[in-house]
């Protein structure tokens, strides 16, 4: 299974609520309709200290493959357009996950 972790930081002038209705209300919707996805994950960062980021999402899919294809699709790429306008900042990390404890 491949797993990717976007890290999303907000606008400076969107409010914390702001942000975690546009991710969870509306976001999450178009994401989760990504082809071949087979889990998604959306974390909210809850402190309101200074944050190197505000969100933290969690797609695993059966390849990088599977995962380069979605994005490449038109759906994929109206999620992408709809991140990046939403956020300053959009860092994506790809690992393997070692679980611990299940």
């Amino acid at each position: 299974m491949f797993k990717a972790i976007i890290l999303l930081k907000k606008k400076n002038e969107v409010s914390s609520e702001d942000f975690k209705n546009w991710w969870i209300n509306e976001h999450s919707s178009k994401a989760a309709r990504l082809p071949k996805i087979r889990k998604l994950c959306f974390n909210l960062v809850e402190n309101d200290s200074d944050k190197a980021y505000d969100g933290v999402a969690e797609q695993w899919f059966d390849s990088q493959e599977d995962f380069e294809d979605a994005y490449a699709s038109e759906i994929g790429k109206k999620v992408a357009e709809d991140s990046i306008s939403n956020v300053l900042k959009r860092d994506r990390l790809f690992v393997k996950e070692h679980n611990i404890v299940n």
